[in-house]
């Protein structure tokens, strides 16, 4: 083997193997993410500073997993979210569903691996917009090719927020009053639809929401965002009516601001 190469191999092993035991999970999800050109990447940004090692898993899914990168700071550990896209196990035909059409992106090519890279910029672009108009969203740090830093959303002490499907607001309604509340900012300042909001993808960070994963997220000109609208609002209708929430369809169209037919809604 190169000299060079075999370096860079032993360089790279040091920021996902420092400071973690490895369990049979640990090693199943590292082939799965970490092929030559994602631990490259995290190499060259921990090279650049944003961190110094990864240790452990915040979440796992079907096309990407977040995980903790921890950076040393003066003595004292900080966090951040590094959230990794697999090129093997990503719907490349729901990729390019939600890309087509946005004027910000012009994909002529269906190379999967820059359409990744592309759905990744769009993620940090999206949660750039969102963030800027001080929606309760994860500060968006560095995107480079497959990989998304992002701030950690937890406590001091490395524990992330969990979702509200895992963690159920203890004030039901006044969670949901607060989420309308960025959920409208996101809309209506941000010029965004999110695509996919339900209790997975809502953070519960001490009793108030964060919005995350806004990678499918299209800009309200979109030929699909009234559509995209439509099923955000029924899935958090439902999901909060389940957990015992008492507001109407009707009160969470006033909340949001929004010109949609409650019709089409309830027919979806």
């Amino acid at each position: 083997m190169d000299p060079k190469i075999a370096k860079a191999d032993e360089n790279l092993q040091k920021i996902i193997s420092k400071k973690r035991k490895k369990s049979v999970e640990d090693r199943r999800v590292g082939s799965e993410i970490f092929d030559r050109q994602t631990l490259e990447t995290l190499y060259k940004l921990a090279n650049q500073g944003y961190m110094d090692v990864l240790n452990g898993a915040i979440s796992t899914g079907k096309e990407a997993n977040v995980l903790k990168g921890i950076k040393d700071e003066d003595g004292k550990d900080t966090h951040v979210a590094v959230k990794i896209y697999r090129i093997a196990t990503s719907d490349f035909k729901k990729m390019q569903y939600y890309i087509q059409g946005d004027p910000r992106f012009n994909i002529k090519s269906n190379n999967k691996r820059q359409l990744i890279n592309n759905w990744v910029n769009k993620e940090f672009r999206n949660l750039n917009r969102a963030y800027d108009v001080k929606v309760s969203v994860p500060k968006p740090i560095i995107a480079l090719n497959n990989v998304l830093l992002l701030e950690f959303i937890g406590d001091e002490d490395g524990n992330p927020a969990q979702t509200v499907k895992n963690q159920k607001p203890a004030d039901v309604d006044d969670f949901l009053d607060k989420l309308l509340f960025e959920m409208k900012k996101f809309i209506n300042d941000a010029n965004l639809i999110h695509g996919d909001l339900s209790t997975f993808n809502i953070l519960n960070k001490d009793e108030k929401p964060v919005i995350i994963d806004v990678s499918q997220s299209v800009v309200k000109d979109h030929p699909i965002a009234n559509e995209l609208l439509i099923r955000d609002i029924k899935n958090i209708f439902n999901e909060f009516k389940k957990m015992g929430a008492s507001i109407s369809i009707e009160e969470i169209k006033e909340k949001l601001e929004v010109d949609v037919d409650l019709e089409t809604i309830n027919m979806l």
